[in-house]
């Protein structure tokens, strides 16, 4: 495609050793030609090369910047056009400047994750595999990454193209059957195949499902919200998962007035840690916001770790933060094992009945352990399994595959009731561009701009 030049800082903003400018177009090249100076014309030498200069103000001839300049020529880059990535020391003040003058002399800012909407738009890569340059950028845990490193070498992409293909292999039959209806076996020999065909795409399709869970765990992260009563080591709790002093533990009730939030790798599974005020009626403005806040992360939770206090009895308060969370997938904690015990477990077990049950001293840091794997148990039967499978893990494809799922089973079930093939062929054709959404195939322009608008700048 014949696209205008684009530039935008890459690297994250603030000091360090490097920062990069990035141009990505046609006019790349030309324009850092007008700011570079150095052994050679960027226009002469070779792709793939480093270049030592400087960058140049053409109007004051004044000395902006020392820079490696790297010079990527069409079509082996990344966008598919010529590259320019002049690298700079890391400073706010220079590589702005740099940015500048990239702009004044023919380029313009680059949009969010244009880059690599451009690399989607030259074929370079397609959509699924562009998701997943965001999904890798966003990765909490090494396998979350490994994930997303599937996805961008195009696992998905291949399956569903393999299942696509196999769905055109069935429409040529059925046009076949249609367009040579005299052959008294055709329509049996027909439908035959298009049950044995569909059925096995759909069973591959299923089986991708099934990754779903784990995989979208993976990418995003399990919401799980610390709740319990005021002063039952909540945010000790909080401290000891993330191995940092983050909340403030005091014995004072009523110290956590508003939900804090913090990512952690347990056991390879990423959690979206949310430590919550103490749920109770309070006459305190500021604490009374931070329990509401806490009921709202209590009801879009994926696990709640409910804790209970072993040097207090069973209460009534204890009790009712059960019932809001008994049919939801949840981990009673007994906390404070290191004190004279008040509490009577066995009061305990018959309240909570089936959920598993840890005691820990977050004193201590007791305990610890056996809470990790049992929320590595809970989610995923012991082990994430294999790393190399292909991962279902983005909601967007999740929706898609049940989609074309239950497009397809649609089409088993007309062919098993005898409906005109020219019917059941609707049914496989909606598979088939349902499929194509996933990968870009299919897709409209305001969903693709609406998916790289949500890239970061420069990327």
């Amino acid at each position: 495609m014949d696209l205008d030049t684009i530039t935008s800082i890459s690297t994250p903003m603030g000091e360090g050793a490097i920062g990069i400018v990035r141009l990505s177009g046609n006019d790349a090249i030309p324009i850092v030609d007008q700011l570079y100076k150095g052994k050679h014309r960027l226009e002469d030498v070779d792709s793939h090369t480093i270049n030592y200069g400087h960058i140049i103000d053409p109007e004051t001839q004044e000395v902006v910047e020392e820079v490696m300049v790297s010079v990527l020529r069409a079509p082996k880059t990344f966008t598919r056009e010529d590259i320019v990535e002049i690298n700079c020391h890391g400073g706010i003040l220079t590589i702005n400047r740099v940015l500048e003058l990239t702009m004044t002399y023919g380029a313009r800012m680059a949009e969010p994750g244009e880059y690599t909407k451009r690399a989607f738009l030259n074929g370079r890569i397609d959509l699924s595999q562009a998701e997943a340059v965001m999904d890798f950028i966003r990765s909490k845990t090494d396998r979350a990454s490994k994930v997303a490193m599937n996805q961008l070498e195009g696992r998905l992409s291949d399956m569903i193209k393999r299942q696509r293909q196999s769905i055109l292999e069935i429409l040529a039959q059925v046009e076949v059957n249609i367009d040579y209806p005299e052959y008294d076996d055709a329509g049996d020999a027909t439908t035959e195949y298009l049950l044995e065909k569909s059925k096995e795409i759909q069973s591959q399709l299923d089986q991708l499902l099934q990754t779903s869970t784990q995989g979208k765990i993976m990418r995003e992260g399990l919401s799980t919200v610390i709740v319990g009563k005021p002063n039952v080591g909540k945010s000790s709790m909080l401290n000891n998962l993330i191995q940092d002093n983050k909340a403030i533990v005091t014995e004072v009730a009523g110290t956590t007035r508003d939900t804090l939030e913090e990512y952690v790798n347990v056991r390879g599974v990423p959690l979206r840690l949310v430590d919550t005020a103490g749920i109770r009626d309070t006459e305190d403005i500021v604490e009374r916001i931070g329990v509401e806040r806490s009921r709202k992360a209590l009801s879009e939770a994926d696990l709640i770790l409910f804790v209970l206090n072993y040097n207090e009895p069973l209460s009534e308060e204890d009790r009712q933060l059960y019932e809001v969370i008994k049919n939801e997938d949840a981990i009673v904690i007994v906390n404070k094992m290191d004190l004279e015990q008040q509490l009577d477990l066995d009061e305990v077990r018959e309240m909570v009945g089936e959920l598993p049950l840890i005691e820990t001293s977050m004193l201590k840091q007791e305990g610890i352990d056996e809470l990790e794997m049992q929320i590595r148990d809970l989610f995923f039967g012991g082990e994430v399994q294999n790393q190399d499978m292909t991962y279902l893990s983005n909601s967007r494809h999740i929706s898609l595959i049940k989609q074309a799922s239950n497009a397809i089973q649609d089409a088993i079930d007309a062919a098993e009731a005898g409906v005109p093939m020219d019917m059941v062929q609707i049914d496989l054709t909606r598979t088939w561009e349902i499929l194509g959404e996933v990968i870009g195939e299919s897709a409209s322009d305001e969903l693709i701009d609406q998916l790289f608008s949500q890239f970061c700048l420069g990327k």
